[in-house]
């Protein structure tokens, strides 16, 4: 009898937020270890349809940079990196699309499906979606050129929301591969960050959920206990600025910052290595990341 009550006591908890949650728009940028066990993948792809049925409309923007790595490997072509951001020329770009587009956003589309939802698939080529143009990256270094090309790496110039809004609006979950294009036949890898921040904002989004290798931003990158569980976009900007915020978690804080300063309501920073992180994000009380608010 107590396990009933105790499943009872969970679903009375999670009413209010389907309630509050019910029609809203929240994109998760899904990544990191989620994407690579078995077991967290399944819990992913479930949290979603469940979400769907539930009334809210996630829409998923998924990278795939250890996939598109061992690809590039296998095809002995060497990764080369300039603060974080692939190097991609001609043929690394195509192994980007080949690996984003062709295997890892069909696999997402086909555990939905299977799962019981309905999704469809797109890269930021299909109907105009992200327009992107060419993004250079500061010189690391304190001689030569300022900034330094990267090839075929983009940074979003405009979204086009109109086909994932058909698409929410007809019962489907939008899965995005972040690959955009100038509208003149150049094509560019995107990071997927970037990408998830700027449709939550082309959407209107209600939140932005990424999901990511670490329980969110920590105070002591060394002690998981030093999660700081809610912060005004001011105080993250602040942390950023004495470096207690670094590395990787870098461009996923700038971005949060970006899409509440433009109107997305929260944005969540949360642990992808525990099942069903992006249910008990939402659905409880407590959460289990970090949320960022205005």
């Amino acid at each position: 009898m107590e396990k009933y009550l105790e499943k009872t006591k969970v679903l009375i908890e999670a009413l209010p937020y389907i309630k509050k949650f019910y029609g809203k728009t929240i994109v998760i940028k899904y990544g990191g270890h989620a994407m690579v066990s078995d077991q967290l993948k399944e819990a992913v792809i479930n949290d979603l349809v469940l979400m769907k049925f539930v009334g809210i409309n996630p829409v998923v923007v998924h990278g795939g940079g250890p996939e598109i790595s061992r690809m590039l490997n296998k095809l002995n072509i060497r990764s080369n990196f300039i603060n974080g951001l692939r190097v991609t020329d001609e043929a690394t770009l195509e192994v980007v699309e080949m690996v984003l587009v062709g295997k890892i956003n069909k696999e997402i589309v086909g555990l939905i499906e299977k799962a019981g939802g309905k999704a469809v698939g797109l890269s930021g080529k299909d109907a105009g979606l992200l327009k992107a143009h060419k993004k250079l990256a500061k010189n690391p270094e304190p001689t030569g050129e300022e900034y330094l090309d990267l090839g075929y790496v983009g940074e979003i110039t405009e979204v086009n929301p109109e086909i994932l809004l058909t698409l929410i609006d007809k019962g489907y979950i939008p899965v995005v591969a972040p690959v955009g294009s100038n509208g003149n036949g150049e094509f560019y890898n995107i990071n997927a960050d970037e990408v998830a921040a700027e449709v939550a904002v082309a959407l209107k989004a209600d939140k932005l959920i990424v999901l990511t290798d670490t329980p969110g931003i920590l105070l002591n990158e060394k002690d998981e206990n030093s999660l700081l569980s809610k912060a005004s976009i001011a105080e993250v900007q602040e942390l950023i600025n004495q470096g207690v915020i670094r590395g990787g978690m870098i461009p996923k804080a700038e971005s949060a910052i970006n899409a509440i300063k433009r109107g997305v309501g929260s944005v969540h920073i949360i642990d992808g290595r525990i099942a069903h992180s992006l249910l008990l994000e939402i659905f409880t009380d407590a959460g289990v990341g970090t949320m960022l608010t205005a």
